[in-house]
């Protein structure tokens, strides 16, 4: 079985060695399939603790939230952080409960965005087939680089991280599997500095034990929905037919059937960027007017928002697309302080995009609007809540979102977009 040093990338261990015999190194992996496998998910450890332990050494061996005031709400927790119960959503009082003696930073946006991009470009000299997530992971598509790096995926994974550690002063968790799914399976798996395989042959096996709600678009409503049907683990649904997934579950329950049995046909795509939740309309005559254009942009703002909650996600960073009269297509973006999830969070900033692209003259046929840079929902709307405003909309909008679940999307509708 095929072995790899995860402290120099040396594959010459024997299978009964238990260390590196070119670095003596306890950090072996192996796997059956691991000179093989070429798609990757990379995703930086406690990313924003790590980076403030890095650049203060002090903090070293402290627990260390990132967050607001004590009424905030926990951005990322260290992994010391972490062993009392700190977790990322959580208010800062019981977090301090938990942990009193946590030192608490406020986020550095800025800096942790610059730190972000020098990890894409380390990524982008070892495969243009990069397609990020988020800030701080991303997917990696490997196949076909074994000429150019003389080592098959794994050694140049290994390679990366380590580069990444020695040059940007943070560690980073490797999934290396046989498709996007399994890959970012693995890479949650064995963190911190975690390498973890899995490959075709153990996908099944690997997956078996898992609670359904490992598998991205089930979130906990859904698991919930799941477990009072008797399915608690995917061993189980590998054991269904598909069919009757699909019968039971509509195209939710095919996606879950087939992710249980490790199949995944998505390809890594730069282009995609994070990308994945948007929505558009073209008009049925061109438009100038800035005033129709909002509200309808407010309109495709509450879609997105649905969908991103739905999918229990959110995006730090808004897109707007238009489409002139004459058929090119202008997109402008902008990253928000934190992910959201909330359809006048996003409105807001698309507004901003709008009227400063738009001066009324020009006529365009499309509007569109989406959310990138995706995260979990539990990362979404993080703001200190002494910003009381931005509390209240954001309570008033779930208020909203609760009544609209019982009696119709058309039950209450907001004065701009009549």
């Amino acid at each position: 079985m095929a072995a790899i040093c995860l402290d120099c990338a040396d594959r010459s261990a024997s299978e009964t060695a238990r260390a590196c015999p070119a670095c003596r190194s306890p950090r072996l992996r192996r796997h059956a399939e691991l000179e093989s496998l070429s798609i990757a998910h990379i995703d930086c450890d406690a990313f924003y603790a790590t980076i403030e332990k890095r650049d203060n050494p002090d903090l070293a061996d402290k627990p260390l939230i990132i967050g607001g005031g004590r009424r905030g709400v926990v951005s990322t927790a260290c992994y010391i952080a972490r062993t009392y119960g700190v977790k990322s959503a959580m208010p800062m009082f019981k977090a301090l409960k938990a942990c009193p003696d946590a030192v608490v930073l406020k986020p550095d946006m800025q800096k942790y965005v610059d730190v972000g991009r020098a990890v894409k470009r380390m990524m982008l000299e070892t495969t243009p087939l990069v397609q990020p997530l988020s800030l701080d992971e991303a997917f990696l598509d490997l196949t076909g680089t074994e000429r150019l790096h003389r080592q098959p995926p794994a050694a140049t994974l290994v390679k990366l991280s380590k580069k990444i550690e020695r040059e940007l002063g943070i560690t980073v968790s490797i999934g290396l599997a046989a498709n996007k799914f399994l890959a970012k399976f693995a890479s949650e798996r064995d963190k911190p500095r975690g390498f973890f395989v899995v490959g075709a042959s153990d996908a099944r096996q690997v997956l078996a034990p898992c609670p359904p709600t490992v598998i991205f678009g089930v979130g906990k409503q859904f698991g919930a929905t799941l477990a009072a049907d008797g399915i608690v683990t995917l061993q189980q649904v590998q054991e269904m037919d598909e069919r009757d997934m699909l019968r039971r579950y509509g195209d939710m329950g095919v996606h879950i059937w087939r992710l249980s049995q490790g199949l995944d046909s998505r390809r890594v795509d730069p282009e995609v960027d994070g990308r994945g939740m948007s929505a558009e309309t073209t008009f049925n005559e061109d438009i100038a007017d800035i005033q129709e254009l909002d509200r309808i942009l407010w309109s495709m703002c509450e879609r997105v928002s649905a969908r991103a909650k739905a999918a229990e996600q959110g995006g730090s960073t808004i897109v707007l697309k238009l489409r002139t009269s004459d058929f090119k297509i202008l997109t402008r973006r902008t990253t928000l302080y934190g992910p959201t999830q909330l359809a006048e969070a996003i409105y807001q900033a698309a507004h901003r995009l709008l009227t400063a692209t738009a001066d009324g003259k020009a006529r365009y046929r499309l509007i569109g609007v989406g959310i990138a840079n995706l995260a979990d929902a539990e990362r979404c709307d993080l703001f200190d809540l002494f910003k009381a405003d931005e509390k209240k909309s954001a309570d008033a909008e779930r208020a909203i979102d609760k009544v609209r679940s019982k009696f119709g999307k058309d039950a209450i509708v907001k004065g701009r977009a009549l």
